[in-house]
């Protein structure tokens, strides 16, 4: 799922984007996770980087959309960022902030949709999407596509990945929805796996990465015919 920020304190142009963005499914069999922000504070404040892109204005009250940018890129270098506003010229100026390009008020559904076209392209060329876990010390980023499986451990999770593995708090149901992935499948109670990382299976057992881990009896062929559908979707 692609996860789409709008922020703009104008409440009339916030449904406006939404809207779209929900015509835009309909026609494209995308699926789309909305969160609307009134102001340029709300999404810079305690950022974490859980956007695929961010629909900015940049007139606001309080913070506007270039100042929260700057704050979010500090933070996120990743996320795309395209600006609404009825002032170009200061859109001009996003190449500071790396934004991908600006979308002129009033929003026409054609000049949108063409943008989020694009933004979807550029994704899809960087490939990587991230997540936020949150732990004692703070929080950490982490690229999905290197966490090879997600255990529970007493009552914290742990992320582990290629490179190593982050306590986090949580429970495996929450992972699963801040994941949402086709390619993450939950072989018991204990762990989410990475179809990725899957080398073998034997008997009950999955092999994910080098690590053996317990596969339910009533997941096995749920399993099974999750890693088939996933190896024929990447070969196509």
């Amino acid at each position: 799922m692609i996860r789409i920020a709008i922020v703009d304190d104008d409440a009339v142009y916030r449904q406006q984007l939404v809207d779209y963005l929900k015509r835009y499914e309909e026609e494209t069999q995308r699926r789309f996770q909305i969160t609307t922000f009134q102001n340029g504070v709300q999404i810079a404040q305690d950022y974490k980087p859980v956007f695929d892109i961010i629909l900015m204005d940049i007139e606001m009250k309080g913070l506007d959309g270039m100042a929260a940018a700057e704050k979010i890129r500090a933070q996120d270098m990743e996320t795309v960022i395209i600006f609404i506003t009825n002032m170009p010229q200061y859109a001009m100026k996003g190449y500071t902030v790396d934004a991908m390009d600006y979308v002129l008020k009033p929003v026409s559904y054609y000049a949108f949709s063409q943008r989020i076209d694009r933004a979807l392209q550029r994704m899809k060329r960087r490939s990587k999407r991230y997540i936020a876990i949150t732990h004692s010390g703070g929080m950490t980023k982490l690229d999905v596509s290197s966490i090879t499986f997600v255990e529970v451990r007493d009552h914290d999770m742990v992320y582990h990945t290629v490179h190593e593995s982050y306590m986090a708090k949580g429970t495996l149901s929450e992972a699963e929805k801040l994941l949402d992935d086709r390619k993450f499948f939950r072989c018991n109670k204990g762990y989410l796996v990475n179809l990725e990382y899957v080398q073998s299976i034997r008997n009950f057992d999955v092999l994910v990465g080098d690590t053996w881990l317990q596969v339910s009896r009533p997941k096995k062929k749920a399993l099974l015919d999750a890693l088939n559908d996933y190896i024929n979707e990447v070969s196509k």
